[in-house]
C-alpha cells in the first residue's frame, strides 16, 4: 500500500519538491517546451527546469499572462533562459502554427512537457467541434508532439542525448468521465508513442505521470460546494505546488529515468496506472483515431 509521504526505489516521495528531486542535476544546453506554463504546476516546472539550466519555452494561451509569469522567474533565477510563445491546445489551428512558429526558431527540442489540461468545465465543444477536455487535454497534445517528433528527432541525433517526452495524466485516468478518459488517453498516447519510438531507434523516450492531487485552478469549474467538501477532506494529503510539478521535474531531468520509457510515475516513482491504461489494443485504436482527426494536413509525420 502507498502512504502519503513514503519514500519509494527512487529514494523520493509524495512530499520531495521539484528542486529536491532535480538537485545537482545539471540541464545546460537543453531546450524544452512546457505547455500551459503560465499557472499551477507549469510555472514551476518552467521555473525549475530554468534553475538547472534548461532553456525554456513556455507554450501559453495567453502571452500576458505568461509573459508576467516569465518576468516573476528571472527575477528569481538571473540568468534564467526562457521565451513566451502563444498555444491555444484546443485549436489545432493554433496548435499548427505554434509549431511552425517554433521551427522558424532554429530552436532544438531536447524535452517536451505536455503539462496543459482543463478538468470538469461543462460541456463545451472546441473550434474543431470536439468535446473541450478531449481537445485540450489529449487531441492537442497529440497533434502538438507529431508535428514535433522529427525536430525533437533531430536534436536528439546531432546533439547525442536523450530526447524526453512526458504527459502529464493523472489517478482519475478512468473516472470523471470526459476529464478522465482525456487523461487515459494520455497514458494510452505515452505507451503507444514509447513503442513507435523504439521500433524507430530513436534516442527519445515518453513516459506518463501523476503529479497528485494539488490545490491548482485546474478544476475552477467544479462545483464550489463539492469543491469545498473536498477540500476539507483532503486538506491534509494535498500536495503544494512545488511538490506537484515534482515528478515532472523528475521524469523530465533526472539521470535516474535515462532509457526509462513507456512507464508511468507517480510521486517521481514508476507506478501502475489502471488496467485500461495498460492496453496495447486499446493504445493502438486511440492513437489510430486521434491521427484521423489531426491529419487534416498533408506531410505530417505520425510515427
Amino acid at each position: 500500500m502507498w502512504f502519503f509521504g513514503s519514500k519509494g526505489a527512487s529514494g523520493f516521495s509524495s512530499r520531495s519538491t521539484a528542486e529536491e528531486v532535480t538537485h545537482g542535476v545539471d540541464g545546460t544546453g537543453l531546450t524544452a517546451i512546457v505547455t500551459g506554463a503560465s499557472s499551477g504546476i507549469g510555472v514551476e516546472t518552467a521555473r525549475v527546469l530554468a534553475l538547472r539550466g534548461v532553456h525554456v519555452v513556455m507554450a501559453v494561451r495567453n502571452t500576458g499572462s505568461g509573459a508576467k509569469v516569465k518576468q516573476d522567474i528571472v527575477n528569481q533565477v538571473p540568468g534564467a533562459k526562457l521565451d513566451v510563445m502563444e498555444l491555444d491546445l484546443s485549436s489545432m489551428d493554433s496548435v499548427r502554427k505554434f509549431a511552425s512558429d517554433y521551427k522558424s526558431t532554429g530552436l532544438p527540442l531536447n524535452l517536451l512537457i505536455n503539462n496543459a489540461g482543463i478538468m470538469a468545465c461543462p460541456f463545451m465543444l472546441s473550434k474543431d467541434n470536439i468535446e473541450l477536455q478531449f481537445a485540450t487535454n489529449h487531441l492537442g497534445h497529440f497533434l502538438l508532439t507529431k508535428l514535433l517528433l522529427d525536430t525533437m528527432k533531430n536534436t536528439s541525433r546531432e546533439s547525442k542525448r536523450e530526447g524526453r517526452i512526458v504527459n502529464l495524466s493523472s489517478e482519475a485516468h478512468n473516472s470523471f468521465r470526459a476529464y478522465g478518459q482525456s487523461k487515459l488517453c494520455n497514458v494510452l498516447h505515452a505507451n503507444e508513442l514509447a513503442k513507435k519510438l523504439k521500433e524507430d531507434g530513436a534516442n527519445i523516450t515518453a513516459n506518463s505521470l501523476h503529479p497528485g492531487a494539488i490545490a491548482t485552478n485546474i478544476g475552477r469549474h467544479l462545483n464550489i460546494y463539492f469543491a469545498g467538501a473536498v477540500g476539507a477532506v483532503v486538506k491534509y494529503v494535498l500536495k503544494s505546488v512545488p511538490q506537484g510539478a515534482a515528478t515532472t521535474c523528475y521524469v523530465a531531468l533526472h539521470p535516474e529515468v535515462s532509457g526509462v520509457t513507456g512507464e508511468y510515475f507517480l510521486d517521481s516513482n514508476i507506478a501502475k496506472p489502471l488496467p485500461l491504461a495498460k492496453d496495447s489494443e486499446l493504445a493502438k485504436k486511440v492513437w489510430d483515431f486521434s491521427n484521423k482527426l489531426t491529419d487534416s494536413q498533408p506531410g505530417e509525420s505520425s510515427s
